[in-house]
Parts: C-alpha cells; structure tokens; sequence
C-alpha cells in the first residue's frame, strides 16, 4: 500500500499499476525497463509540460486533422497507462486505433485489445499481414491500418519501426521522453514529454484550434527545434542542480 503523502506517490503508483498489468499480460517484461528510462528522462524535465512540448501537442494536432489516413499506433504500455485518455482522444478525433507489438503473440494482441475496449476504445480488427519492412514482429499489421496510413502517432515506440513506417513515406508522429532516441530522431515530430500528460494537452487541441491555427502550425513544423529545446531545458536544470 503506497501512503498518499509519499512525495513519489503519482510515480510509485504508475510503476505499481504497470506491474499489475504485466502480471495480466498486457506489459511486457521488457515494457517494465522501457518505462524506467523514460522516467529517468522525465526528471531531468522536471515532470513537467515545457513550452516546446505544449507546441509540438498543439502541432500533433493539426497534423493528425490534416492528415488523409490518420491511425493511432497502441503497444503494451501505452495501453496500460492510457486506456481513458485513448478513448476521450478517438472521441474527439475519431482516430481509429490498432494494436502493434514487438513482443507479439495471439494472447497478447486479445488482452490488450480487451483492455482497450472495456475503456471505450474502438480497436481495428481483422487479420494481420507481414506488410512492415521489419525483421521483428512489429512488421504485422493491418492493411487498412497501419499499412494504409498516411500519418502514424506513435508513443513510446522503437526506433526501428519508426525509420521504416518514415522509409514508406509516412508521417510519424512520436510521443518520446528520450530526445537522443533513434525515434525522437527519425520522427516527423517528437513530443518530448510523458504520455498522461501528451495526450490531453492533444485532445485540448483537437477541439480548440481553427483551420487557420492548424495550416501555420504545420507550415512552420521544425523537428529538431523540439528536440534541441528538450535538451537545453535537460541542461539547464543540470546546471542549476536540478532546481
């Protein structure tokens, strides 16, 4: 039981709730050290919304309502810490959702799914091709999904994946902690802060910014500025020790 006054009580809880969830089989073993490193980055933000990042939700946004075949790209964890913050999203954008995994088998894809949808959440179903230029599972989708996307948001995802779905000449939108990542690198645009508080930040601007507001968001879409942005806010706390 994690008292309500411990100072680490929101990130206790998350790991708490994160483990619960691998004993069900929806993290993975692997998931549990891919969202240690995320955390670990997440403290030298401050645990907090920078300005950039706020840009970049808002520019996410106007991309994904620009976009032609827009999809919404679920693995493990993300389910896991954001199954509601899903559902209000696709409610607000009609994003059509699919299951994705690196660590895949039949019984993994069912209870993610499942898990999804006891929040609300539509999940496209139907049956998987090997159509992504992977070597790993990751590589299965679906062809009226991911395939045929023409913009992928992505959280938490692996680089790898990331430089294929871009090698087909998709936009990909990622959500990642990890300025330095292969991803964050290889991505359309990078969101460079936490997951629970990316996503409402999204759906904020789904319902808040006009056409006009969209088209010079993406006219001026300069992903390295994101990037270097969350590294002088890292360096600067650094130099401040943290403060």
């Amino acid at each position: 039981m994690i008292p309500l006054d411990h100072p680490r009580y929101r990130s206790l809880q998350t790991r708490e709730h994160l483990a619960d969830c691998a004993r069900e089989g929806i993290v993975s073993l692997e998931g549990l050290t891919a969202h240690g490193r995320g955390e670990a980055f997440d403290y030298l933000l401050g645990e907090k919304t920078t300005d950039s990042a706020l840009c970049a939700e808002r520019t996410a946004a106007a991309l994904l309502r620009a976009a032609r075949r827009p999809i919404f790209s679920v693995n493990g964890n993300t389910a896991a810490l954001a199954a509601p913050l899903i559902a209000h999203l696709q409610e607000v954008s009609r994003l059509p959702v699919e299951v994705n995994l690196f660590h895949r088998t039949n019984e993994r894809m069912q209870k993610i799914t499942a898990h999804l949808e006891s929040h609300g959440v539509q999940v496209l179903t139907g049956t998987a091709e090997r159509l992504l230029p992977l070597s790993h599972d990751r590589a299965w989708c679906l062809r009226k999904g991911l395939y045929e996307a023409d913009t992928v948001l992505v959280p938490l995802e692996d680089g790898n994946r990331a430089t294929a779905l871009r090698g087909m000449g998709k936009q990909v939108i990622a959500i990642d902690l990890n300025p330095l990542s292969r991803t964050a690198k290889a991505a359309t645009l990078t969101i460079v802060d936490e997951l629970t508080r990316a996503l409402p930040h999204l759906i904020e601007a789904f319902s808040q910014l006009s056409l006009e507001e969209c088209q010079d968001l993406v006219a001026h879409l300069d992903n390295r500025y994101f990037l270097y942005s969350a590294l002088e806010e890292m360096k600067r706390r650094l130099d401040h020790g943290l403060d």
